[in-house]
């Protein structure tokens, strides 16, 4: 199989990942519940990951590093801690539904007033209207930080200068953009930062998290056991024990730990530079072939190409790569319906292709080819 469909997970995982996923199943116990050897494992290696993901998103504070079991999951918690009854909210139409539902939600349950930001044909965003929108009576600022769809890269550090501005928390959702390019939280002027550990990261499914802002307050999403304070009635109020009750995946941070140590290897800014490569080299060659559409601004842009072939439903040629090439690809409405809707791609979706650092030209070869067969 020729798997293109590295947007939704990444199948390709170092095999040091993998190592100590297993080797985490043979010997860990369950972090901060205890004080044998095989729950001071567990605490050790959860810490350590602390660390090294604060130190790789250039972030102050590794005990505001929350775990979640991905980055719906840290969305969630984000989302649903800053915002309170009535707050008028600031979102975009690249959203992602791990986005739009939790705020969706709170129009209804907390009488949010709700804002979106446009995109144009291309999917960019109007930067201009958020400005415009943007006011002193914003509370919070909901945005990814690259389209699962287009793969077009938002302006986080000018959404961030608007946000601050009026005195609004910016939460990005950094699900397409971590491991996949350099992010620098404090640079670029985030408050929250969500991610997951399965996609440009190479880690196992189940892990991700968030980092939070020194000073930032995010109420408890859930309550439960935290190994600390079991007198307490309600959850601990510090981090990371305010926003993780229960038991950590600790297996999986392993793996995510592990995933860390490998990009740092290769270097993150290697392994964007050869993404773009493919990518620049997938677009220029399939954009020749009459009768395909791609959809996105390409002069800012991750590895992700997302087209149409004349007017052929997207489900059915998502289809026939896989059916007859073995080639494997993300039909549909990609949990981005606004998006969908700005691009006029409401009811035919798009095929999306979408490149990891493991991918080969040889295999975009042969993707090349056979959109060339379906579309003549």
């Amino acid at each position: 199989m020729i798997y293109l469909d590295n947007a939704a997970t990444t199948l390709k995982k170092p095999d040091q990942v993998i190592d100590a996923v297993v080797n985490a199943m043979r010997t860990q116990g369950n972090a901060s519940r205890g004080a044998h050897n095989a729950t001071l494992s567990a605490s050790r290696v959860v810490y350590d990951a602390r660390v090294k993901i604060a130190k790789f998103f250039n972030f102050d504070t590794p005990s505001n590093v929350i775990f979640a079991c991905n980055s719906t999951e840290a969305l969630n918690i984000a989302i649903n801690g800053t915002i309170k009854e009535g707050d008028k909210v600031i979102s975009t139409d690249t959203e992602h539904n791990s986005v739009l539902r939790p705020l969706y939600h709170l129009q209804k349950t907390k009488n949010i007033d709700l804002q979106f930001v446009n995109a144009d044909l291309s999917g960019v965003l109007d930067l201009n209207q958020f400005e415009r929108i943007c006011d002193n009576k914003t509370k919070v600022v909901v945005v990814n930080h690259i389209s699962n769809l287009t793969g077009n890269v938002n302006d986080i550090k000018t959404i961030s200068k608007i946000a601050h501005n009026v005195g609004a928390i910016l939460i990005v959702d950094g699900s397409q953009s971590a491991g996949t390019m350099l992010v620098d939280v404090k640079d670029l002027g985030i408050d929250i930062y969500c991610f997951t550990g399965h996609k440009g990261l190479f880690g196992p499914q189940g892990t991700g998290g968030l980092l939070v802002k020194e000073g930032v307050e995010v109420e408890a999403f859930k309550r439960g056991g935290s190994g600390v304070k079991t007198y307490e009635e309600d959850q601990p109020n510090e981090y990371p024990t305010r926003l993780e009750a229960g038991t950590l995946n600790s297996h999986g941070i392993a793996g995510l730990s592990a995933a860390i140590d490998f990009i740092n290897e290769i270097g993150v800014e290697n392994i964007h530079k050869k993404e773009r490569e493919l990518t620049e080299y997938f677009y220029n060659e399939v954009i020749k072939i009459e009768g395909i559409k791609i959809y996105g601004d390409f002069s800012s842009h991750a590895a992700i190409v997302s087209l149409n072939v004349k007017d052929y439903d997207s489900g059915e040629v998502s289809d026939a790569l896989s059916n007859d090439y073995g080639i494997a690809t993300r039909p549909g409405a990609h949990c981005a319906p606004r998006l969908h809707i700005a691009l006029g791609t409401k009811y035919q979706g798009a095929v999306r292709f979408s490149f990891s650092y493991f991918t080969t030209k040889e295999e975009l070869d042969a993707a090349i080819n056979a959109l060339k067969v379906i579309a003549s």
